[in-house]
């Protein structure tokens, strides 16, 4: 529906609940694949709320064991993150490498810093790796020289940690946020954002800037959650029914992009491990799939979709 400068329910409204609407574009994946599938591993261990780093408690948020915000450290949820670093990352990497898939890692710059063989390894299978912020699930300073500062810091050290600069960023955003990382320039994507199941060009302070937006749902995270995935083979069914379902829309001349959010300390555990390699071998029995990064789907987008008129808004 138009906006109406009339109705004060549209008018100025900074939403957009529109989208693509009806008729969404033919994305044209390449090689005429139905889907676009990118697969993200999360690498935050070591950049999460912690005493150690100078915050009032422990992390709670995506941990399996529950602890509430205290003053002290709680060596039980430290080792559960810390599985995913020594553990569960490696048996993702292995399971990715000896597949020869790409990645895309959404990389804590805090986290990362603090284990370069990950690092090293992330770069030996050739994954892109995207700015997951300095620190994991802190949100930013409240004034915006200390953001803009927190910006630069975190970019600067991610490319002196990974050898090349990030293209992508995925961390908790607000509008200035997006606006100060387009003032940068240097940025591909954003994608704190879950909208969508194709890219789109949004109006950041009266300049394009292209969003892929990601998944909370096709994701681990689900394990350690209320109501969440329960074992290996319910993540596998949520993830091929959600694959189904994507590429029969592709098929009907409707492709789509998916995405499969995972991480070391969740997605990592063998028990679960076995429900993405089921997955995996289920995607293997499709020929129209278009395995990528999410720098490939910027930069496809933005080959053959650059920016026009109507922008979403926020």
């Amino acid at each position: 529906m138009p906006e109406n400068p009339h109705d004060p329910v549209t008018s100025g409204y900074p939403r957009d609940m529109v989208g693509y609407g009806r008729n969404p574009p033919d994305p044209k994946w390449p090689g005429g694949a139905a889907i676009a599938l990118n697969f993200v591993l999360n690498y935050e261990e070591g950049g999460e709320s912690s005493v150690l780093h100078g915050d009032p408690g422990s992390v709670s948020f995506l941990t399996e064991h529950i602890v509430t915000s205290q003053p002290a450290r709680a060596l039980t949820a430290e080792s559960l993150w810390e599985f995913g670093s020594r553990v569960g990352f490696w048996r993702l990497w292995r399971l990715f490498s000896r597949r020869n898939l790409p990645v895309t890692c959404f990389g804590v710059t805090m986290a990362m810093a603090r284990n370069p063989d990950a690092v090293a390894a992330m770069n030996e299978a050739g994954w892109e790796i995207a700015s997951h912020g300095m620190r994991w699930n802190i949100a930013p300073p409240d004034d915006e020289a200390g953001e803009r500062a927190e910006i630069a810091a975190t970019l600067a050290l991610h490319t002196e940690i990974c050898g090349a600069p990030a293209v992508g960023w995925y961390n908790r955003s607000s509008a200035r946020t997006y606006r100060l990382l387009s003032e940068r320039g240097d940025l591909l994507y954003f994608s704190d954002n879950y909208a969508d199941e194709l890219p789109f060009w949004a109006d950041i302070a009266g300049k394009p800037e292209l969003f892929l937006p990601y998944t909370l749902e096709a994701n681990d995270m689900k394990f350690a959650t209320p109501m969440g995935f329960g074992d290996g083979e319910q993540f596998f069914i949520y993830l091929r029914d959600t694959f189904d379902t994507l590429y029969a829309d592709g098929l009907d001349g409707r492709p789509r992009m998916m995405n499969v959010g995972l991480h070391g300390r969740l997605a990592g555990r063998p028990g679960r491990t076995a429900g993405l390699l089921r997955f995996l071998d289920h995607v293997a029995r499709h020929d129209r799939v278009w395995v990528a990064t999410r720098a490939d789907i910027a930069r496809h987008w933005r080959a053959n979709f650059p920016p026009g008129r109507v922008l979403h808004r926020f």
